[in-house]
């Protein structure tokens, strides 16, 4: 599996160029319960410009690239998407120098694998694309980091794919205060755990369903479930308690230096080697808020970024026999 790493400051060809490389997967899957099944163009359209209306002019400008298809358009609006679903572990160590640790686990074969450095909106950003526009982890030059796990429930209601959240939330917050207010008043179309820490070492974890609201907790690590286990089956599939128990105890019970908690990342029952199941690890990402710095982790291997100063090229992974099957 090659990641790659690309900055280009506005919406341009580098962006184009990965979209049309992508695209037909991501149509496919779009259309898999049919065009039916998607709102409408007019209905994503009108939904971010009610609620995250200060990103319309980039959305505006993606979907110029693109040549102003009605399914792309559709698709890039992220509203009201098909669910989907991963695995994922995050957490954040507190102290003299904030950080987050997340590790990714999804199938290979879905992953974009893109490492995006921009400035849509007159700040960097740097973080893990999906879809091309949205992220699943990332970091903004204001000292300001976010990830998402999959929330353990079956529920799906009106509202955006959780990455094009985060995606607005880093372009336009600076503090993880106005990260709560934004994760809050925006609608998600699925159960998500976002958790988000400032430069300042303020942390919090929101849980968000279509259903019930938004809770914002203090808690500073995020698996596969909310305030309980409600999906069984999957919870199981994915150790979310497990990881949650093993988690909270590295930072409650253990004094550690931050690069023996990072390197716990890498290790079960964090990371996982369920590829077959579609919940292998695919990257460990570290985020170092007060430094600006990025760090994407392998066993054995780690690529460092700077979020004004990003690293370009590719690095190709080597999984397990059977990975890229899931």
């Amino acid at each position: 599996m090659t990641f790659q790493s690309v900055s280009e400051a506005k919406p341009g060809d580098r962006w184009r160029a990965l979209f049309e490389a992508y695209w037909p997967a991501y149509e496919r899957w779009f259309l898999s319960e049919g065009v039916e099944a998607r709102q409408t163009y007019l209905a994503g359209y009108r939904a971010l410009k009610k609620h995250m209306p200060e990103l319309v002019p980039t959305y505006d400008k993606l979907v110029e690239l693109v040549g102003g298809g009605d399914v792309a358009a559709r698709f890039l609006s992220f509203y009201c998407p098909p669910p989907y679903l991963s695995g994922c572990s995050q957490a954040v160590k507190a102290g003299d120098e904030p950080l987050l640790v997340r590790n990714y686990d999804y199938p290979p074969a879905l992953s974009d694998a893109v490492i995006l450095n921009s400035r849509w909106n007159d700040r960097w950003v740097t973080g893990m694309t999906d879809g091309l526009f949205g992220l699943v982890d990332g970091m903004n030059e204001a000292g300001l980091a976010v990830s998402l796990t999959f929330g353990g429930r079956t529920i799906v209601g009106d509202g955006f794919g959780v990455p094009i959240i985060i995606r607005y939330v880093l372009e336009f917050c600076r503090t993880t205060q106005e990260a709560v207010r934004a994760l809050k008043r925006i609608p998600c179309h699925m159960a998500y755990n976002v958790t988000v820490v400032d430069k300042n070492g303020r942390y919090n974890t929101v849980y968000m369903s279509p259903d019930r609201g938004t809770s914002v907790t203090d808690q500073p690590v995020a698996t596969n479930h909310q305030e309980q286990v409600e999906w069984h089956r999957h919870a199981r599939a994915t150790a979310t308690v497990e990881r949650e128990r093993f988690l909270l105890q590295r930072l409650t019970l253990h004094d550690e230096p931050a690069d023996r908690f990072i390197a716990a990342f890498q290790k079960p029952p964090l990371y996982s080697l369920a590829y077959d199941r579609g919940f292998g690890t695919l990257y460990t990402a570290v985020y170092w808020p007060a430094r600006g710095a990025i760090e994407y982790r392998w066993p054995g291997e780690v690529w460092d970024h700077e979020v004004t100063n990003p690293s370009i090229g590719t690095r190709t992974i080597k999984f397990p026999a059977g990975a890229m099957l899931a």
